[in-house]
């Protein structure tokens, strides 16, 4: 179940079951398993406040957690928070708690009431208390402890779920699904159709926008970011060689044995760790380095810590005895040639104020010492220095615009019979995945064109088809037997009734949080 789930979690269906799935389980659970000694309404301070009445924190937290190993579960991976965000599972968690503490409001006046048979009945069928396919009384006393909560606190919670439980299937028992809705489902899964459309692309169109000094004005001030030039320095800098100073030291045996020990891991065999006189040459070139670099990198600090307060790079390089480099000015994504490569440093000469020496910084290469020669910070340009760059970003969107007004004229037009010249889909019957013949992949167009009848056999808004804007005309439509429908009508009705009772739940619920006055604290919700 939960493998088929994560393949269909983009589709609409299974995100709803998603939502049904994730209430289901905050029902009885907010109020056992997160309840701790104080329920609704506790010490601390509160999640939300319902007609007065508050749900704490303790039952917010307790929630949410669960509905976050919920998704875990679903998605079969672990959320990251850009995914809890999207998800919005801090939300989810709050209002099914509010949701819940509404539906238990509502089942009182409604007489609903749960007797002491059917809560035994309902926790002697968990498999989770059950041994050999029985109830046994030991482990559920023995899971309750382990879980630190007593019979009877769970026994009223799951009282409370058997009567959320009750309302919800109370208020679904009153969906029905009509003759006339049975036929429309029927139709939409056996009509055929052929339509004409007219469509639009913003590049087809796009030679025609000519946008104003204002408007590329008022583009520039609302959107600046956009064309903002990036923040440059120009360096001048040293680099120290640890290999000129590896030809002025030597290594003992001593440090070339302890280098060895240091780093047996470097010296597996096939049959093990070398002994060190079968890897002495490499292991003495290794040693070399490692000392040469330590002492280069000790050099440069000791220079520049001597030297620092004066800012002059060049009596440090004096002193080092090398030759001061320079780069031109070059921005952090695309450092200047001499520094390819080199992150660490492109990293500290952004860090550095302008005249201001860093470093040292080491990598592969060497050991760098560093000063900011010159700094230009982040400005947006004058319109007249990026007319270019601005009119292209204005007439793109534009363009985007224009289409979707043309294809808002051509709709006008198909419906009056004007003077266009359609093109034509060819008879299609109506697909889940919703693929038209000529138009492509379309769910939403696809629904909309099954509605569309001899009387009103046009689409009132142009529909966005990719890259292109789409007006609809029903050409013809070829209606399936209306035999065939009276002998299956009971049949289509059963499969339309859950969705039909979903959303009877749905609306109802939506009803009660209207009447509610809540309160929601702003603060546990925010993402951050």
């Amino acid at each position: 179940m939960l493998d088929f789930m994560r393949k269909k979690k983009e589709s609409i269906i299974i995100k709803i079951v998603f939502v049904v799935i994730v209430l289901s389980f905050i029902g009885t659970m907010f109020l056992v398993w997160g309840k701790g000694s104080e329920g609704i309404g506790g010490r601390g301070g509160y999640a939300a406040k319902v007609d007065g009445s508050k749900i704490s924190l303790e039952e917010y937290q307790s929630a949410y957690q669960r509905v976050r190993n919920i998704y875990q579960q679903i998605y079969g991976q672990s959320i990251t928070p850009e995914m809890e965000k999207m998800l919005g599972l801090k939300k989810v968690a709050l209002n099914s708690l509010i949701d819940n503490f509404l539906i238990a409001r509502e089942a009182k006046s409604m007489g609903i009431k749960v007797s002491k048979d059917e809560v035994a009945n309902s926790i002697e069928a968990m498999t989770t208390f059950q041994k050999d396919g029985k109830f046994d009384f030991d482990l559920y006393q023995q899971i309750l402890r382990s879980s630190r909560l007593t019979p009877k606190d769970f026994e009223a919670g799951q009282k409370r779920d058997l009567i959320l439980s009750k309302a919800r299937q109370a208020i679904k028992d009153k969906a029905m699904v009509s003759d006339d809705e049975a036929l429309a489902q029927y139709k939409k899964e056996n009509d055929k159709i052929e339509l004409e459309y007219v469509s639009y692309a913003p590049s087809e169109v796009i030679a025609e926008v000519k946008p104003t000094d204002a408007e590329l004005n008022d583009y520039l001030q609302k959107n600046p970011i956009e064309f903002k030039t990036p923040e440059r320095v120009a360096l001048s800098y040293i680099m120290l060689d640890p290999a000129s100073q590896a030809a002025k030291l030597t290594v003992s045996e001593e440090e070339i044995l302890t280098f060895y020990q240091k780093n047996i891991d470097r010296w597996q065999g096939k049959d093990g760790i070398l002994p060190l006189k079968d890897v002495r040459d490499k292991v003495k070139a290794d040693a070399l380095r490692q000392k040469a670099a330590k002492q280069s990198f000790e050099l440069a600090a000791d220079t520049l810590y001597k030297n620092a307060k004066s800012g002059d790079l060049n009596l440090i390089a004096r002193q080092l005895g090398l030759k001061v480099q320079q780069t031109p000015l070059f921005d952090a994504n695309a450092p200047a040639a001499a520094l390819s490569g080199e992150t660490a440093v492109v990293n500290k000469a952004f860090e550095l104020k302008e005249g201001e020496l860093g470093g040292p910084v080491e990598t592969a290469k060497g050991i760098y010492i560093i000063k900011a020669k010159e700094r230009k910070a982040s400005v947006v340009p004058p319109l007249a220095g990026i007319r270019q760059a601005v009119e292209q970003k204005v007439k793109a969107a534009k363009a985007v615009e224009l289409a979707r007004k043309k294809a808002s004229d051509a709709a006008r037009q198909l419906a009056a019979k004007g003077a266009l010249k359609p093109r034509t889909t060819g008879l299609f019957g109506f697909s889940d995945k919703g693929t038209i013949p000529e138009i492509g992949n379309a769910p939403d167009l696809m629904e909309a064109a099954f509605k569309l009848t001899a009387a009103a056999p046009v689409g009132n808004e142009p529909f966005k088809v990719g890259n292109r804007w789409y007006a609809i005309r029903l050409k013809q439509r070829i209606e399936a037997p209306k035999a065939e429908f009276d002998k299956a009508k009971q049949q289509i009705k059963l499969k339309l009734l859950p969705k039909k009772q979903e959303e009877a739940l749905a609306a109802w619920t939506k009803d009660l949080r209207g009447k509610a006055k809540i309160e929601i604290n702003q603060v546990i919700i925010t993402e951050k």
